[in-house]
């Protein structure tokens, strides 16, 4: 397997899938999770996530129908004070900012208005573990 082509397929695939969604723009599966997809070429990238707060999900992709690649994902809010409308769509503005040398989450720092993120991941795509966190002046989340 190529890494970099992998790379930048998962950059392409989850800039294109849940960081450019409105609202409703899943799927909606039959057991109450939420489905993205995203195909080009022989790759097919599927992210199943259930939940709002807290949440839960996983990241697969297959390359001519062979799974190649996994990630799972856990995250909360932990603010009572700001609407997690506001937090996930600051979210989505991050991780559009995803790069081919770390195509996992975020960029390990971005800042728009009140809110900053950080991303701090550990290996390589393919063995890699890793935290982000957002926050306001007074309200750390984690995920």
């Amino acid at each position: 397997m190529d890494i970099k082509q992998l790379s930048k397929f998962l950059v392409k695939a989850k800039i294109n899938t849940y960081a450019s969604s409105s609202e409703g723009g899943e799927k909606i599966l039959p057991d109450g999770g939420k489905e993205f997809e995203f195909e080009e070429k022989e790759f097919k990238y599927r992210d199943r996530y259930f939940g709002f707060n807290p949440f839960i999900g996983e990241e697969i992709v297959w390359q001519n129908e062979k799974m190649v690649w996994g990630m799972n994902y856990y995250g909360k809010i932990t603010s009572e004070t700001i609407p997690a409308k506001q937090i996930y769509q600051f979210l989505q503005e991050t991780l559009k900012k995803i790069t081919e040398d770390k195509p996992f989450r975020g960029p390990d720092n971005f800042k728009q208005g009140d809110f900053e993120y950080f991303n701090k991941v550990e290996g390589t795509l393919e063995d890699f573990k890793g935290k982000e966190k957002f926050f306001t002046e007074n309200n750390w989340y984690t995920s």
